[in-house]
This record gives C-alpha cells, structure tokens and sequence, in this order.
C-alpha cells in the first residue's frame, strides 16, 4: 500500500547548522565572432532537421542528430575552439570567467570550477596558467586514489581554485574548503547541477556557498533554464 509514495527531506529540515546556499546567475552576451559561429550553425542546425523530417525519416530516427546539433550550440557558448578549427577568438563567457576568478581570489573566496567538456577545462586551466593561478582538475580519468589526495590537498588550502568535470566530480567528493561553486555550463537536469553544488554545501562546511552560473544570453542556454525552472 505505502509502495507509491516517498517520504522526502530537505536538507534544510535535518542539517539547520548548514549555512546559506546562495545562487546566482551571470548573463554574457556572445562575442561578434562567436556570435556569427552560433546563428550560422544554428540555420544550418535549422534546415538540416526541417529536411530530415519532411522525408519522412522520423523524430525518433532524428532524436541524436539533434540533440548532437543542440550540445554543438552548447559548445560554441562555452567556447567556440571547442569543435571550430582553426578558431583563434574569444569567449565571452570564459572572460567574464576569468574576471570571476581575480575577484573571488582577491577576496579570499575559494572556488570550484564544474564543466561537463574536459576540453573546456583545459581551455580554462592554459588561461589560469598564462595568468599563473594555480589549480587542481580532476576528471573521469583521474585515479581514485589521486582523486582522494587532491580533495584533501585542496581542503587543506594548497590552491585556491579546482576544475571539476561536471560528471565525474559531481557526487562522492567532500569539497568543503570552496565556498564558492561555478557552473560554467548548465545541465539539462537541475538535480546534476545540486548535486555538483552540494561538494562544497555540505556537512562540515563553515561558510556560506555561493553558487554562481554562467549563462550565453539569447541562446539554447536559455531554453536549457526554463526547462530546469520548469
């Protein structure tokens, strides 16, 4: 009879000594060469589908064209030397990125660095370097041991900035020397994202965490935070 139902808690009802868990987000507007990368690919993203459609192949036949076309979109907000060759300009928002990071690290604020590309991390650890600003990364290929060692050599305040990869360091980490977690690229589902934020909001954490995302204005990562609201 009960099988149906879930008794659910928040961590705010059974962890009252946690501190405040503040998000925000950050808006950026495209670079004008990036800008001219997105809605080109995006009409050619347009009338490919359109095509496939009208003859007949099918949605469900479409489904990863698509959603391949939709993580490419994706990849030019992050940045565009992501799959563009040759590509030598800017990103917007790993410059707003960037600027983040001097401030956070001038106020003493401590920061976790979540991606889902390991390509854009590395596109963020060249910058942080060029600016020598120490780091730890840590991806899907990183061996649990060592996995281990860097989050306590992090807790213990080695360096002041850590890459995470979105999917391999968004559960089973106990990151409580950050307090301050930055999403550089969103993820369809919320919960992915909460659970990346939950490194640092944790039990044995002292200070409030603030959550900050990057968002492209006027691109899919618009639609990507409605259907998260929604």
């Amino acid at each position: 009879r009960i099988r149906p139902f879930v008794l659910r808690r928040l961590k705010s009802d059974v962890l009252r000594e946690l501190p405040d868990k503040i998000e925000t987000n950050l808006v950026s507007e495209l670079l004008p060469e990036q800008k001219k990368l997105y809605v080109a690919y995006l009409a050619e993203l347009r009338q490919e589908t359109v095509k496939h459609l009208r003859a007949n192949d099918g949605y469900r036949r479409q489904r990863i064209r698509i959603l391949a076309g939709l993580t490419r979109l994706r990849q030019l907000c992050c940045h565009p030397a992501l799959f563009v060759e040759g590509y030598d300009g800017g990103s917007a928002k790993l410059r707003q990125l960037l600027e983040l990071v001097e401030e956070c690290r001038a106020a003493g604020r401590r920061m976790l660095v979540f991606s889902q590309f390991t390509a854009m991390l590395g596109l963020i650890g060249r910058e942080l370097g060029d600016r020598e600003v120490p780091f730890f990364y840590l991806d899907g290929h990183t061996p649990s041991a060592e996995r281990v060692e860097l989050c306590a050599r992090f807790n213990a305040g080695e360096k002041d900035v850590f890459l995470v990869s979105l999917k391999a360091g968004g559960t089973g980490l106990n990151l409580t020397g950050a307090d301050t977690v930055i999403l550089y690229d969103l993820w369809w589902n919320p919960a992915v994202e909460r659970q990346a934020a939950d490194r640092a909001h944790r039990i044995g954490q002292s200070r409030d965490v603030q959550v900050v995302r990057l968002m492209a204005q006027g691109t899919v990562e618009d639609k990507i935070f409605e259907l998260q609201r929604r």
